[in-house]
């Protein structure tokens, strides 16, 4: 069983390297094919929108909260995607013991650091370009992952995962 868990643990940051290549694959595409599709997620949302909470648009008017919410989507997709990213990097690490302030260095460090390289991948991209303020909202879910990382973990090594105290005979 221990050999098993030994063999095992490495494969924990399969998830991480599969975010990082959906990343990877996200900015590799050229900017109007990127912008394309947010726009059309974005779309999707504000019919699902309209229909859900039975609004009434017209087709203008989706069309007009489209344009206005657009670059909030783009964005959000921006904090989700290195949210996952942190969350895939932070789980393994914690399984390899790394705790508290350096779990936070490490995999936020990490994971910042790839928002970085992603950025000046995105300059050698088709109407594609690097963007400081990219990185930081890229910062912020790389923050929320890490702290809900560390959050889960604690809760669960202070609740379900708390050594059981033996009852002292008589």
């Amino acid at each position: 069983m221990r050999v098993i868990k030994l063999l095992l643990k490495p494969f924990s940051f399969v998830p991480a390297l599969f975010m990082l290549y959906i990343i990877f694959r996200f900015s590799a595409q050229p900017g109007n094919i990127s912008g394309n599709l947010s726009w059309r997620v974005t779309h999707k949302l504000m019919e699902i929108t309209n229909e859900s909470f039975d609004t009434g648009w017209s087709d203008a008017q989706v069309d007009a909260y489209t344009k206005e919410f657009h670059p909030y989507v783009r964005k959000l997709a921006h904090v989700t995607e290195y949210f996952l990213l942190a969350v895939c990097v932070s789980f393994p690490l914690y399984v390899y013991r790394l705790r508290g302030l350096a779990l936070m260095l490490v995999a936020g460090g990490f994971c910042v650091g790839c928002a970085c390289l992603d950025e000046y991948h995105q300059s050698f991209v088709a109407g594609r370009g690097p963007s400081s303020r990219d990185v930081m909202i890229d910062s912020i879910g790389v923050f929320l992952g890490v702290i809900l990382v560390r959050m889960v973990c604690f809760l669960g090594r202070v609740t379900i995962f708390r050594e059981r105290k033996k009852k002292k005979r008589a």
